[in-house]
């Protein structure tokens, strides 16, 4: 197999990647939701473990986000200009999602049995705006992640994960 024939199958799989990363921040998510709805219930869970665990999920979405703003995004509009745009729509929903991260983080500090239906509350809301901004990021990028000539970028600095024998990771975990 030639370098080029192995760059374009590294390159079809960045948008499988793309969704795998979604997907495994999905789950965390719906992981964190049920931890607080549980601690809310009486659950034997401590606050430290809810803030540890939302602290990691924050990070990683974070790191998501910056890398695709930083390197998958301006190698998308540079490869496909067209897609400028959609690409700005994205990078605003990534700073209205710091935003909820950042007001999340500070529930969290003081998260107690008086503040835990406001946390789930932010929760929720974070899980609805990210399934939609995950779906139309799919929909629109999936195909140009496809196609992206990669060169010697991997798919970690490209979108801030990495996957590997179908399990997500991040080098910042």
């Amino acid at each position: 197999m030639t370098a080029t024939h192995l760059d374009a199958n590294r390159a079809r799989a960045l948008g499988q990647e793309l969704v795998a990363i979604h997907h495994w921040l999905r789950t965390e998510l719906t992981r964190i939701r049920a931890d607080v709805s549980a601690y809310a219930a009486g659950s034997d869970l401590r606050p430290t473990q809810l803030r540890a665990h939302c602290t990691a999920f924050c990070a990683a979405l974070t790191r998501h986000h910056t890398c695709e703003d930083t390197a998958g995004f301006p190698a998308l509009a540079g490869q496909f200009p067209e897609l400028a745009p959609i690409l700005a729509e994205l990078r605003a929903d990534h700073q209205l999602v710091a935003d909820i991260l950042r007001r999340l983080t500070e529930l969290l500090d003081s998260i107690g049995p008086d503040n835990s239906a406001t946390v789930r509350r932010e929760l929720d809301g974070l899980a609805a705006i990210l399934e939609s901004h995950f779906q139309w990021e799919e929909r629109r990028l999936v195909q140009a992640f496809d196609e992206l000539e990669m060169g010697t970028r991997t798919g970690e600095e490209l979108l801030g994960a990495e996957v590997r024998r179908g399990r997500v990771r991040s080098s910042r975990d």
